[in-house]
């Protein structure tokens, strides 16, 4: 399905005020990178109280994390801290580790852009297979690596940001 902006602007307006969400301690709204109407309209038409912005570590994926930045700062809404994604690559045959992408990338510029760095989460295929099959590893793998670099994540929002706590 392709739709313009008006059409997934209008879409989002629905799903947000026109579902019963239940009694939700948060909701997480995964967005594209990027800073086109969906963006601009769910900032403007919904309370976020934070935004956490993911990227790669390298520049070219930096440059449209930025830009990202530089429009929620526009808009006045808050931004929670940058997470680099695809951070490290460990082999799983001899446990060497490789920084495919770069490293350290979003954490150089969470500092540059005066915000938190929130911590990596490294390239694992388990990651996308588990969700791929709706099991993510926060509940195939609770205790493993790849769920406690989401945990590590997830607590720190929670201490930085208090008014996020359940």
């Amino acid at each position: 399905m392709v739709w313009r902006g008006p059409m997934a602007t209008s879409a989002l307006r629905q799903l947000l005020r026109e579902t019963d969400w239940g009694d939700l301690d948060i909701l997480v709204v995964d967005l594209p990178p990027g800073t086109g109407d969906i963006h601009i309209s769910l900032f403007q038409q919904a309370v976020v109280d934070g935004v956490i912005i993911v990227s790669t570590p390298q520049d070219l994926a930096l440059i449209d994390a930025k830009k990202a930045i530089d429009m929620l700062r526009r808009l006045s809404v808050p931004l929670l801290g940058l997470v680099e994604n695809m951070s490290y690559f460990i082999a799983p045959d001899t446990g060497n580790r490789y920084d495919i992408f770069g490293h350290g990338g979003a954490e150089t510029a969470a500092s540059t852009q005066k915000m938190a760095f929130l911590g990596a989460v490294p390239l694992v295929m388990s990651i996308r297979e588990t969700s791929d099959t709706g099991q993510p590893v926060m509940i195939s793998n609770p205790t493993g690596p790849e769920a406690e670099a989401f945990r590590a994540i997830a607590t720190k929002i929670l201490a930085d940001t208090p008014k996020l706590r359940p």
